[in-house]
């Protein structure tokens, strides 16, 4: 199954991937420094390069701007826990992965993807059911993160989680209702960071299969925040403590 990517950032990171593209289409006209940089690039890789009219490019991707360069490439290829782990053991690192229990907003999760990506999460772990799944909207939101990202498919969270467990790894839910602000807790590694769908939070079952719960203080008149935002400020809360132990 074939998809498109659009805009500049993620088909450049697409051409510095894993993903097979099996065409590039550039909008008439369309100049500039990066563009071909990006065409260079593709030359190179030996990917076919079409130079097509504008109208063509609106009709092959509506869900937004196309910035005059459309990709077609390969499905987006999932990750096991299994190369998962290996990626984390080859970098010398304690394991570091973000399991996201029910996010439905492709944007919100190509951010997560993006952010998780730049602190060097070693993977990322969605439901098969329920949730978004890797597609062109999450691509481009994450600006082309989801090319250098491991994420897993799994059916059953619950069940993933007694199996990280048992492999020694520190389950941390993100939950507004927990006691210990996550600025003052020690977070333990190897880390599994859950955080909850838009507006839904923790599932039941996977907030009590947490070994340890942190909430995000909320001083203002909302009650909570973005999950991509909350995302962030846990992630970078890890990688802080992670550095200097």
């Amino acid at each position: 199954m074939k998809e498109k990517l659009a805009g500049i950032n993620s088909v450049m990171e697409a051409l510095k991937g894993r993903r097979k593209i099996e065409k590039i289409l550039v909008q008439e006209g369309r100049q500039g420094k990066r563009i071909d940089e990006l065409i260079k690039l593709a030359q190179k890789k030996g990917v076919y390069v079409q130079t097509v009219e504008k109208t063509r490019l609106d009709k092959i991707y509506t869900i937004g701007n196309h910035q005059g360069i459309i990709a077609v490439v390969d499905a987006y290829s999932y990750s096991t826990l299994e190369e998962v782990l290996e990626y984390a053991a080859l970098r010398n690192e304690p394991p570091f992965l973000i399991m996201l229990d029910g996010i439905e907003d492709p944007r919100n999760f190509g951010a997560i993807v993006r952010t998780a990506e730049s602190a060097g999460v070693h993977g990322i772990i969605i439901p098969r059911h329920n949730s978004v799944q890797v597609n062109e909207v999450v691509s481009r939101a994450s600006a082309g993160a989801v090319e250098y990202m491991h994420i897993i498919q799994e059916t059953n969270l619950v069940n993933m989680m007694r199996v990280l467990k048992g492999q020694g790894m520190w389950i941390i839910g993100a939950d507004m209702d927990a006691r210990e602000n996550y600025f003052n807790a020690s977070i333990p590694t190897p880390t599994i960071l859950v955080v909850g769908g838009e507006g839904k939070g923790l599932r039941r079952l996977v907030k009590e299969n947490c070994d340890l719960l942190l909430k995000i203080p909320m001083k203002g008149k909302l009650g909570s925040l973005n999950a991509s935002v909350a995302a962030a400020l846990l992630i970078y809360e890890i990688l802080r403590q992670r550095e200097i132990k």
